[in-house]
């Protein structure tokens, strides 16, 4: 989740949920890893920084993809939109939020591959 206030939604989830925030430091301020035990559970991002071009405030679900470019040349040729650029995820893989025909929003997630590195 992207939102304007990143350490409220994350103390919400933490009494509601059960979830323990983990911070993430982005510079000047802190997002969160919400780990359910000792397994990451989701994130809570502010609005800003890497996240602002984000819709905010709203819960963004994930689909893994073998190859994100070629899922992004599909999403455009299939009458859906880039909402963002491709963002590096560092070790984690590659991300784009993407929009479909119908107006959902999601983010297509390439994780690294197995041979990064060797």
């Amino acid at each position: 989740m992207v939102t304007t206030d990143a350490k409220e939604v994350q103390e919400f989830y933490s009494e509601v949920v059960g979830w323990t925030p983990s911070s993430v430091s982005m510079g000047d301020y802190d997002d969160y890893t919400m780990m359910n035990g000792d397994q990451p559970a989701t994130g809570v991002c502010h609005h800003k920084g890497m996240n602002s071009d984000i819709p905010p405030s709203v819960w963004m679900i994930y689909i893994n993809v073998a190859d994100l470019d070629k899922s992004l040349a599909a999403v455009e040729k299939r009458g859906g939109k880039k909402l963002t650029e491709i963002k590096n995820m560092g070790s984690y893989g590659r991300a784009c939020y993407i929009e479909d025909p119908g107006g959902a929003r999601c983010a297509l997630f390439e994780p690294p591959s197995k041979d990064a590195g060797n």
